[in-house]
């Protein structure tokens, strides 16, 4: 009768169960689903795929003006890394989207009323829409054309009213001819019909769609899907529409303008850098004879035709002078900047510049040394403080070779200055013989340098036009295609399979969610297993849910219910077998009211009766008395319990209620209702009453106010020798059940308490036999029945 633990797979067994008692409600929605999945498939539009495959040529595309650098080391066209991701944007680029949508008009489609959906008409529209104003203005439009053919001459316009072709009548639409001029907001067009067997059908009901290319670009640059390779040139195409063929003819037109637009950006790039060179030439070409003409008017005007040794000398002279004065000079500052950086106590970190070009290697080891002393006071103050004997010894030596650099840059720069005055004096008296040289020959120099720089840069130049002049028109397509667009003509999707897979387990994860949320958030009890999983008291059994009609358990009663009260009486027996010689005394109580507490007592003490046992039912929930009602009296007696307690001139027996059909079975009644029922029950004439039934009867059984609810029951708990404590399934709360049934087993306040679960649901196809195991003798089977 203890609670056990249950195992995994009678926990599963148990969800099934839960599952299966709602198998008619998650059938629905299968159904439902799977209904629900076929209208989507009847009218949804159903998308193609198409599929293309280029090679990237492996070509380098030039820039449309190189930098001086990369003339000089790798020419003109030069240049240029793997640029596939480049590329793969080039194609995926609004602009080649939109020509190709101008190309093919993807902005004007025609579609077919059908029975169930409309489909659109790609190739070989019945009819054609021609526009008089220009493509910039229809570009922009955004319309749609209701048309009905009445004949093959003559069609019917309506106006776009959002209405469907089912909702219009023949009288809304205004007749034209075909080839009639229509004046609209966006300009004048006509509608010519095809021929042959494109030929509009009489009858029939067509929209024509006018939709803006910029809505489209958007769409279709997005749309087109670009996969490739990592270290690969190859590129796979892919797009998605709801006609097939319009998928194939993009993407067989995007390889198209991609292509052009490739060859027009390397051909344009080519064409400005040839414009560029033949300017470049031109204005050098003015300079040169410029220059040319000044040195020969120079030369005839002074006579010179060399320049004096002892020029070019002090020339070399003066530049070495130069070069000496700018390296002292930079050693000059960078001292000074050193000692600013030793002077500056703002600074974050004590380390030094290292290696800063002072060129005095005695100055480089000290700072050298120095850094190497602040990184190790550094790294041990992030585990310890400044006042660390090792980092005090470690600040002593660095300030001390702070000190020394001082002094030492101090010394050097001194010896710089004064390095730097012999120079500059060395310097002025070489200029001053420079300057002593006919100004006329350093102008010639000067000019003769300017010629020899143009004549090199119009050579250069003309070189570079003759290669433009070869590589114009010598470029190919930059795609090569390995695939042209094809397309299986087979609908991705919706995908029929998937679709209906995904309808049944919807369908069933739904009702299947919703119940087991329902249960998760459910804090009622239904079953057994419910009961001892929040209770860890004795369980004596359950009682089948029974027809309000049969109230009573029968003598001969094959039911469920008299079944289950015979085996709990068998259980009670068996916890109460060491009592002999005496009645045992069973309290029936429960946690509030309406949980059969009552109803329990009362079919016990029948059932424990029909085994020629004699009982004595006492109602002793005088609060709230019903053992009458169950038991179908009518005339209630006038004496009770509560009148023999108050009266002591009463004795046991007067207020003994004898049962007219069952000898067995007495009952006291409770008697008048009193306004203080805690007060008598705690008088000796209760603990009289008992002493006195005890050797007459086998069993006595008492009917006790709710537990949960007044402490009528705690006042007379002391009496019986076995407490059973009624649940009723689907009623009581199991945290309110938990404080109360829990806390009275656990402080002992109930002897011998169990738990009866009351009003358990019967489940068809469960596990085990179930209650009513055997044939009722008394019922007679109809003649259809006789097979089983």
């Amino acid at each position: 009768m203890k609670n056990k633990a249950s195992s995994p797979t009678k926990d599963i067994k148990q969800v099934l169960e839960l599952f299966l008692s709602y198998w008619k409600w998650i059938i629905l929605s299968v159904i439902v689903a799977l209904l629900l999945a076929f209208t989507y498939l009847r009218y949804t539009a159903y998308t193609y795929k198409a599929n293309a495959t280029i090679k990237i040529q492996d070509e380098q595309q030039s820039t449309k003006l190189p930098s001086l650098e990369g003339l000089g080391s790798n020419g003109l066209f030069a240049g240029g890394t793997d640029k596939i991701k480049d590329e793969i944007r080039v194609i995926q680029s609004r602009g080649i989207a939109e020509k190709i949508i101008k190309t093919l008009k993807l902005n004007i489609r025609y579609y077919a009323e059908g029975k169930i959906k409309e489909q659109e008409l790609y190739k070989n529209p019945p009819v054609r829409v021609n526009f008089f104003a220009s493509d910039s203005v229809i570009n922009k439009v955004k319309a749609a054309l209701y048309i009905k053919i009445k004949s093959s001459t003559e069609f019917l316009l309506f106006k776009d009213n959002q209405k469907t072709f089912s909702e219009r009548d023949d009288s809304e639409g205004k007749l034209y001819a075909f080839g009639d001029k229509i004046d609209t907001r966006y300009g004048g067009f006509v509608i010519v019909p095809n021929i042959g067997e494109n030929a509009p059908v009489v009858g029939s009901n067509l929209k024509i769609v006018i939709i803006p290319v910029s809505n489209l670009v958007n769409y279709y640059s997005n749309s087109v899907a670009i996969s490739t390779e990592k270290g690969s040139s190859v590129i796979k195409l892919e797009l998605k529409e709801t006609v097939a063929q319009k998928a194939v003819d993009y993407l067989d037109q995007l390889i198209l303008e991609y292509n052009r637009d490739v060859l027009f950006d390397k051909e344009e790039v080519v064409k400005v850098t040839s414009d560029f060179i033949n300017n470049r030439l031109e204005q050098v070409s003015r300079e040169l004879s410029d220059v040319e003409s000044n040195a020969e008017l120079i030369q005839k005007q002074n006579n010179l035709t060399a320049l004096d040794a002892q020029a070019n000398i002090n020339i070399q002279t003066r530049k070495q002078l130069d070069q000496q004065i700018s390296n002292t000079s930079t050693n000059i500052q960078m001292i000074s900047y050193l000692q600013e950086e030793l002077e500056d106590e703002t600074k974050i970190s004590d380390m030094l510049p290292a290696n800063v070009g002072i060129g005095d290697s005695n100055t480089s080891q000290i700072i050298k040394s120095h850094n190497e002393l602040v990184a190790q006071r550094d790294r041990l103050l992030r585990s310890s403080s400044n006042k660390n004997p090792v980092v005090i010894q470690l600040n002593n030596q660095i300030n001390v070779l702070k000190n020394n650099l001082e002094s030492s840059l101090q010394s050097i720069k001194k010896t710089s200055e004064l390095t730097l005055t012999n120079l500059n004096t060395e310097s002025n008296r070489i200029s001053g013989q420079l300057y002593s040289a006919p100004t006329k020959a350093r102008k010639f120099r000067s000019i003769q340098r300017q010629q020899d720089i143009k004549e090199s840069l119009y050579l250069y130049l003309l070189e570079k036009r003759e290669e433009s002049a070869i590589r114009f028109g010598m470029y190919t397509p930059n795609a090569k295609v390995i695939d042209n667009a094809h397309s299986s003509y087979k609908p991705i999707a919706p995908n029929v399979i998937i679709t209906y897979l995904a309808a049944l387990i919807l369908g069933l994860l739904l009702p299947i969610g919703f119940v087991y949320l329902i249960d998760l958030l459910d804090t009622k009890l239904y079953s057994k297993n419910d009961l001892v999983e929040v209770l860890n008291v004795p369980y004596l059994g359950d009682i089948p849910k029974s027809s309000k009609k049969e109230k009573l358990v029968k003598k001969t009663d094959y039911t469920p219910k008299a079944e289950a009260f015979r085996i709990v009486r068998s259980n009670i027996d068996f916890s109460l077998k060491n009592i002999k010689g005496k009645a045992k005394k069973i309290f029936i109580t429960s946690t509030k009211a309406q949980e059969g507490k009552s109803h329990t007592s009362t079919n016990l003490a029948t059932s424990i009766s029909y085994s020629s046992k004699s009982v004595l039912l006492i109602e002793m929930d005088i609060r709230v008395p019903k053992i009458l009602d169950y038991l179908g009296f009518k005339d209630t007696p006038e004496k009770g319990l509560s009148d023999y307690i108050a009266d002591k001139t009463l004795k046991p027996n007067d207020v003994i209620f004898k049962h007219k059909e069952n000898k067995y079975l007495d009952i006291i009644p409770s008697g008048t209702i009193p306004p203080n029922p805690s007060e008598l029950l705690m008088s000796d004439r209760v603990t009289e009453l008992f002493d006195y039934f005890e050797n007459k009867y086998d069993y006595i059984i008492a009917d006790t106010s709710a537990v949960g609810l007044v402490s009528d029951t705690l006042l007379i708990s002391h009496f019986a020798d076995i407490f059973v404590y009624v649940v009723s399934a689907n009623n009581v709360d199991k945290r309110k059940l938990v404080h109360v049934a829990q806390t009275l087993y656990d402080e002992k306040r109930l002897p011998n308490m169990t738990m009866l679960l009351n009003g358990v649901k019967s489940k068809t196809g469960g596990y085990g036999y179930g209650y009513g195991y055997g044939t009722d003798p008394a019922n007679k089977k109809k003649w259809f029945q006789f097979w089983k």
